[in-house]
């Protein structure tokens, strides 16, 4: 079982999942830099040519949370619930997530970080100050919800912390406004106390060659 990863955000998630639940995959690391998510080799894999993929045998997959899924299957662990509705639950907030926090999350960070380290030019303030807006209404509601709960599902960690969680470890590079949400920061220490989490990239890794 191959994951395909580079150090971005989204393959931190399973690539996150996959070492905490000590997952036999073999960690193959795609240079982005050097067009390896361009190659045909790995277009069979991941026809999106983006990053993270994980090929199983005749199964292919793509989408971080996809994979988490199937990793926590495969290893029997309870990331991934048996429960059906939990099933559902978790799927909930893995969408919600995709589309609202980590959404607007991904805009400050781009326009704060990224956009100079790869040279795409200024910050722009107007992006940034409607992203904001939208990072504090998502961030206000996820706060409430974790009032009196360790995890999104209550007291068990499942693979929708480690989604919901993909700008946590980026927050400071994204100036991400977690000063009024002190459930969303206890929550957020819990979530970097993992060491899977905080290091979730193989010491050791393949190339594409």
């Amino acid at each position: 079982m191959k994951l395909y990863y580079s150090e971005t955000p989204n393959p931190r998630k399973p690539c996150a999942v996959a070492k905490h639940v000590n997952a036999p995959v073999e960690f193959v690391r795609v240079e982005l830099a050097k067009g390896e998510h361009k190659t045909p080799a790995y277009l069979a894999v991941n026809p999106n040519g983006k990053t993270p993929a994980l090929a199983d045998g005749d199964v292919h997959l793509w989408e971080a949370h996809a994979i988490m899924a199937y990793l926590a299957l495969k290893s029997g662990s309870d990331l991934w619930p048996d429960n059906p509705v939990l099933q559902i639950e978790v799927m909930k907030w893995l969408n919600w997530d995709t589309a609202h926090f980590s959404r607007h999350a991904g805009r400050l960070w781009f326009q704060r970080f990224l956009k100079g380290a790869i040279g795409a030019g200024d910050p722009d303030a107007a992006e940034i100050e409607e992203a904001t807006g939208f990072f504090k209404q998502f961030a206000g509601i996820l706060d409430d919800h974790l009032k009196g709960r360790d995890h999104i599902l209550g007291n068990r960690l499942t693979i929708a912390d480690f989604g919901v969680a993909t700008f946590i470890p980026l927050a400071d590079q994204a100036e991400l406004p977690l000063e009024p949400f002190a459930e969303l920061r206890r929550w957020a220490d819990g979530m970097m106390a993992i060491d899977a989490w905080r290091d979730p990239w193989p010491s050791e890794y393949s190339t594409l060659g």
